[in-house]
This record gives C-alpha cells, sequence and structure tokens, in this order.
C-alpha cells in the first residue's frame, strides 16, 4: 500500500478497515503514520481524525510513541476527544509525561477520574508537586482520597499498584443477595472476577470466583461457597515480590491489606503482566548500565546515567591496566603475551557474564535462596572448569601449531582454565553477596565481574609466563 492510498480526501480516508493501518505483526504501518501527521501539518485535523477513530486505544497510544517529539503536541490537539483515559492508560510513561505537561490540570483531572486507581496514579504521581497539588484539587474528593492515600505508599509498591474498585460482601449474605447486589448498584467496577468476602472488621476471610455465584442457588450462603485459601498482599511489598506470587500461585486476582490485615484493594493478572514484562527488561538493561533503556527517555537521562556507569567502570579498567604493568619487562622480551592476554581476560568476561545472567534471574525469581546457595556455587564450579578444561585444550592445541610452542601453548591453555574458574565463581559469589547487603545485582555485579575475570586474566596468563621463563 502507498503512502498516497492512505492520504486523506475530502477529510475522510481510504481505509476501510483497522486491518488496512497495521502490519502482519500489529503494528502500526509508517505509511499510515506519515498520512496522519501529514494531515495534521497541512491543518486538516478531520481528516486526521477520521484516520485514527478507528484504531483502538492501546494502537493510538503507539501511535503518539511512533510521532516525533515535536509533533506530539499539534498531534495531541488534533484527536483531543480520542485521548481518552484509556489511552493514557497504554502510553509509555516519557510520551505521557510529554501529553500531560501540556494538559492543563482540569483536563488532567478529568483524565484521571475517568481511570482505575491504580492507572490514575501512573498518570499523577510524576508530575511536579505544583501541578500534582492543582490536579488533586480539581478531582471529586472521593477521587483525591484515594489517589492521595496511594501517593502516600512507596513507589513499585503493592500500595501504589492496586485499585480500590473492587466488591467486597459479608459473610453471611447468600448468593442470591450478592447477584441482588451486583445487580442493583450502578457504581460498581465492572471489571473483576472474583467478590472478596470480608468479616465485621473488614478482614479478607475468602473469595467466590463469578462462575461459583452463577452456578449456585440463590438460597447457598456465601460461606459454602467460597474458597477460604487465598493468597494475600500486604500493602507495602514490593511490585517484584508481587509479580512473583502472581506467577507461583497462577493468581488472577488477590486482595491487598494494610498493618491491621483490612482489605483496602485489589491487584489483577493484567497489572502484573506489565511488572513482569518491567522487571524482566529492566534486570537486563542494569547489568548493562543501559538505565532504562527506553528510546523515549530524553537524551540527557540517558547521557547521565550511560556515562555515570563508564565512569565506574574507569576504575576497574585501570587497575587491570595496573596488574599488567607489573608484566612490562615480560611483555618487552616476549611480544606475543600482549597479542594473546586479551583473548584470556575475554573469555573470562563472556563466562563470567553467562554465569552471572543466570544468577541474577535466579535471585530475582527467588529461584536462589539460602537453602541452595552452596548448591549453585558448587553446580557453576564444575561447569566453569568443564568450560574451562575444554577451552584450554582447544586453545593450547591451537597456539603450538600457530606458535610452534608448547611452553606458550601450556601457559596459555592453563591461563584459560583459571580464569574460567575464576569467572564462575565470581558470577555467583558477587551477586549473591551484594543480595546480601540488599543491593540489587543487577546494578553492581558486572563491574566487580569484570574485573575479576580481567585483573585474573591478565595476572595469571603473564604470571604463569613469568614463572615459565617464556621471555628468557
Amino acid at each position: 500500500m502507498s503512502e498516497t492510498d492512505l492520504a486523506p480526501t475530502d477529510g475522510a480516508t481510504e481505509l476501510d478497515n483497522v486491518a488496512d493501518q497495521l502490519d502482519e505483526d500489529d503494528r502500526l504501518k509508517p505509511e499510515f503514520v506519515r498520512a496522519v501527521l501529514d494531515a495534521v501539518e497541512a491543518g486538516d485535523n478531520d481528516a486526521a481524525h477520521a484516520l485514527v477513530e478507528p484504531l483502538h486505544p492501546a494502537d493510538i497510544a503507539d501511535l503518539f510513541e511512533l510521532a516525533p517529539h515535536e509533533d506530539r503536541g499539534p498531534l495531541a490537539k488534533a484527536l483531543t476527544d480520542l485521548l481518552d483515559a484509556d489511552v493514557f492508560a497504554e502510553m509509555n510513561d516519557y510520551v505521557r509525561e510529554d501529553l500531560i505537561d501540556s494538559l492543563a490540570p482540569q483536563q488532567v483531572a478529568d483524565i484521571a477520574s475517568e481511570l482505575d486507581t491504580d492507572d490514575a496514579v501512573a498518570i499523577i504521581e510524576d508530575m511536579e508537586p505544583a501541578d500534582q497539588r492543582e490536579v488533586l484539587r480539581a478531582l471529586d474528593p472521593d477521587d483525591r482520597a484515594a489517589i492521595e492515600e496511594a501517593l502516600s505508599y512507596p513507589e513499585e509498591s503493592a500500595g501504589r499498584l492496586m485499585q480500590r474498585e473492587l466488591i467486597a460482601v459479608p459473610e453471611h449474605w447468600t448468593v442470591g443477595d450478592a447477584i441482588d447486589y451486583l445487580r442493583s448498584q450502578d457504581e460498581l467496577t465492572t471489571d473483576f472476577w472474583e467478590i472478596f468476602v470480608v468479616d465485621p472488621g473488614h478482614k479478607p476471610i475468602g473469595t467466590c470466583s463469578l462462575s461459583w455465584i452463577l452456578r449456585a442457588p440463590r438460597s447457598v450462603a456465601i460461606a459454602d461457597v467460597m474458597k477460604r485459601e487465598q493468597t494475600l498482599i500486604p500493602v507495602d511489598m514490593d511490585q517484584e515480590e508481587v509479580a512473583l506470587r502472581f506467577q507461583k500461585y497462577a493468581l488472577i486476582s488477590a486482595a491487598v491489606v494494610d498493618a491491621a490485615g483490612r482489605l483496602v484493594g485489589m491487584i489483577t493478572v493484567d497489572d502484573v503482566v506489565h511488572i513482569i514484562q518491567e522487571e524482566a527488561g529492566e534486570d537486563t538493561l542494569r547489568l548493562a548500565g543501559a538505565g532504562d533503556g527506553d528510546i523515549n527517555e530524553p537524551i540527557v537521562m540517558t547521557v547521565r546515567t550511560r556515562l555515570m556507569w563508564l565512569l565506574i567502570n574507569l576504575p576497574t579498567a585501570m587497575l587491570a591496566a595496573w596488574v599488567v604493568s607489573l608484566f612490562d619487562a615480560e611483555i618487552a622480551k616476549f611480544a606475543v603475551l600482549s597479542a594473546l592476554m586479551g583473548i584470556v581476560s575475554g573469555m573470562g568476561g563472556n563466562a563470567g557474564t553467562q554465569t552471572l545472567a543466570v544468577v541474577v534471574r535466579a535471585i530475582a525469581t527467588n529461584q536462589l535462596t539460602d537453602s541452595n546457595t552452596a548448591r549453585m556455587i558448587w553446580r557453576e564450579f564444575r561447569i566453569a572448569v568443564s568450560n574451562g578444561a575444554a577451552l584450554g585444550v582447544l586453545i593450547g592445541i591451537g597456539t603450538y601449531f600457530i606458535f610452534g610452542r608448547g611452553d606458550l601453548a601450556a601457559v596459555f591453555g592453563l591461563a584459560i582454565l583459571i580464569n574460567n574458574m575464576v569467572a564462575g565463581l565470581a558470577g555467583v559469589f558477587v551477586p549473591v553477596t551484594l543480595d546480601r547487603f540488599r543491593i540489587d545485582p543487577a546494578i553492581s555485579s558486572s563491574v566487580f565481574v569484570t574485573m575479576f575475570t580481567d585483573c585474573m586474566g591478565f595476572f595469571s596468563f603473564l604470571g604463569l609466563a613469568f614463572l615459565w621463563g617464556l621471555g628468557r
């Protein structure tokens, strides 16, 4: 399809259905995005509106993320009535902040009032304090109280993640009472899978899925069909731990309780899916020191994050250089050492990265605990010895055929074995130690593992060369 096929004509569009706007991977086609932006640039807001109106809210959010930064403001003005709460809930954080900054407090308040509490908090929490206060003042008292309570909890906690819109009924009700209640109340939340059963102190004592209520006779007591075993989420629990509980127990929703055990909200699986995705990507990016890794992140923030990481790595590189300088005389006498020593440190670094990735993931998913740490260390040590021995033999043979020196081949092979063993141990000990000190192992581990593999790689190879007398 060409761009002219998508170009708006007389305020209308040539598109017959939404499928024409998406490719085989359900992504907006570049020519469609260009057509919308061209219409906005030409001042034909009606044509832009006609193009975008059939899209799902998630696709409209994608449209803003794909648009250049300078085009997002005009695009928002052209599509004002399409920018509803559902679109903002699906939008990238940085893009959403851009648009929120351009809206009046009352507009932000109108959007927040249509959202579930957790989504409204996500919009308001990153605003400047003065703007935040204005938006909160513009909200209805009930919405304002709910959002202010959520903002009082730590970031990335269950209190921030939960929504307060839920269904809770007393245990003395019958199934008929519950059905009549659900049908008669117009202001109840519309998206739920379970009903929470509470005691007179509003403490959850069980759950009842909708399928059970629909199949049970009206006269049956709720207490007789509810499931008493349930997973309760403390309001201050970290969102990563919340996600792990949902994954472990295959939850659809879970009750959130305060310090006194009272029901204060619920978390649903759709929220947890986002958390799992965020946490998985976050750990990977932290290992590389790439910050949030979001292509919509402002350049200044990205430069600051990556530069800080590179500066942290600088001392470890200087330490490795110092180790090399200890053997200047041997390198000067036998120059081939300088060509090979980088291979030793590089192979160790790769081995250390493999072990580190496995261990950090195991810590993040609670697979690695105090009860199996020793077994994990022994496992990785055996893997390191096996890999190091195999690589050492292969590299030793290759070195002998290339340089024709058995002593050089032996030193090179042994150094590879030693550094692989160090890499395997460092890949386990570093993240486990950091985790014991309550430091996120995904943030700092790679710096220390690289330091160990570089320094030990150079030291083992050049040290063995010195002891063997290769330079003499």
